[in-house]
């Protein structure tokens, strides 16, 4: 199957740990709360669902496809009760490559229907990953 790439939008963060606690951070519940959410119920295996309660207003849910430890996870992304980006209605691909004592993070939404979601979504992940390196970094000081 050919992925129609219209309704991408990609980012990329560095965050100084290894992939292999990158990667905790974004499939173990605890963890996950401390960068995204004020809750979050993860299933990380392929077929596995996840809800993720961002403000106990907007929920996240979809349906893990791929799950590559350290590496690489892909899952289904949408909003319970939004119109146009419903739960599983786009893709989220997340990359994790090592890079001397640190990872690369890259993330891809693929399948926003507009600009207006496709500007939205690329902030949100903005502000989030730059959350996540912070956490992380802050994890591995403690």
């Amino acid at each position: 199957m050919i992925e129609d790439v219209t309704g991408a939008i990609d980012i990329t963060q560095r965050i100084e740990a290894p992939p292999e606690i990158v990667f905790a951070y974004l499939t173990d519940s605890q963890r996950f709360v401390r960068w995204m959410g004020i809750g979050a119920e993860l299933d990380p295996r392929p077929g596995g669902r996840y809800r993720i309660d961002v403000d106990g207003e907007h929920i996240a849910s979809g349906e893990y496809q791929v799950i590559d430890p350290p590496r690489r996870l892909v899952m289904s992304w949408g909003w319970e009760g939004h119109p146009t980006v419903p739960p599983g209605s786009t893709t989220v691909e997340i990359t994790l490559t090592p890079e001397q004592d640190a990872t690369v993070l890259r993330l891809r939404h693929l399948g926003l229907p507009d600009e207006g979601e496709r500007r939205q979504h690329s902030k949100g992940w903005e502000l989030y990953s730059g959350q996540l390196a912070q956490q992380v970094a802050a994890g591995r000081r403690d």
